[in-house]
């Protein structure tokens, strides 16, 4: 039996990070937008002789090193007592670092099939997901926010079942996403910024609280990305080169070298223009409404 599930991917558009010694107490305050393209993982299990945990990312094997938030999932939700062979196949609509939640929708997707395999809640898959994002660096909110799905945004910080998610309810909108390059998230959350970061992160979210809607998010996405010095350069013209074309200002993912913007119909032919153009590798989105899914998986479906 083949099990499946699929996470959305996610952009952050602002954030703050809060680091406790407890894990399910560390988050992100922010907001967000889920994607309907993101994660997609598969779990085989084969019991009955002593065997390993195997992991793939898009088709390739990868040693435990490279995969160290899979491996500390698995290890998590296994029974004590299981014996057999695990292959856990994850394949991203998005490439590694730049941006778009991979690390947490690897983390939530694999939680989730092993949680359907062996009995365990919704509850107990995010948590440990998010568990294992923050002790290994791979992210502070980004479970949380794939949770709930939409444009969402963190009022409370921490992990599932303690943080305190809102969405934004808008329609009309699709998402351009530009990933154009990596960027490390645990050096940005452990170098000099993060004070700049918090203050700018803050002060967006208190303005988006008495303003809750997509355009206002936008506006102060991209106030915060130029704020805290990380849009710049090459990037920031490539940003303005959009805005051209749009009724809102674009923004940068955090944290990645990566764009986005919400892009209304009638503006999708000059954004797929501007794109050629540019010869800029982009996907245009739908929003993701919606909670993750996990169930069996027969070839096709």
């Amino acid at each position: 039996m083949l099990i499946r599930a699929f996470v959305p991917a996610h952009i952050t558009a602002f954030f703050v990070p809060v680091i406790e010694e407890d894990p399910l107490k560390s988050g992100s305050l922010g907001a967000g937008i889920n994607l309907d393209k993101g994660t997609n993982v598969f779990l085989s299990v084969e019991e009955g002789h002593e065997g390993n945990i195997h992991v793939t990312f898009n088709g390739e094997p990868v040693k435990r090193e490279e995969a160290v938030i899979t491996y500390w999932v698995a290890e998590r939700l296994l029974p004590q007592d299981f014996i057999g062979e695990i292959e856990i196949w994850q394949y991203f609509d998005f490439p590694n670092g730049h941006g778009f939640a991979n690390s947490a929708g690897g983390a939530l997707g694999t939680a989730l099939t092993l949680a359907y395999r062996f009995g365990r809640t919704l509850l107990q898959a995010a948590r440990t997901a998010h568990e294992a994002e923050v002790r290994h660096g791979g992210g502070l909110g980004d479970v949380v926010a794939q949770l709930h799905g939409g444009i969402e945004m963190r009022v409370k910080a921490g992990g599932p079942g303690v943080a305190v998610v809102d969405n934004i309810l808008v329609e009309g909108y699709r998402v351009l996403a530009i990933p154009l390059g990596r960027m490390g998230t645990k050096e940005v959350l452990e170098g000099d910024v993060i004070e700049a970061i918090r203050r700018a992160g803050e002060e967006a979210l208190e303005k988006l609280l008495r303003e809750p809607t997509a355009e206002n998010m936008m506006r102060l996405a991209r106030e915060f990305a130029e704020g805290t010095g990380l849009l710049e350069g090459e990037l920031l013209e490539v940003a303005r080169e959009i805005d051209r074309v749009l009724s809102l200002p674009s923004s940068m993912v955090m944290l990645g070298k990566s764009l986005f913007a919400l892009v209304r119909e009638n503006e999708v032919k000059n954004v797929k223009a501007l794109m050629m153009d540019l010869n800029l590798p982009y996907e245009l989105c739908g929003i993701y409404w919606g909670r993750p899914v996990v169930g069996r998986w027969i070839g096709g479906e």
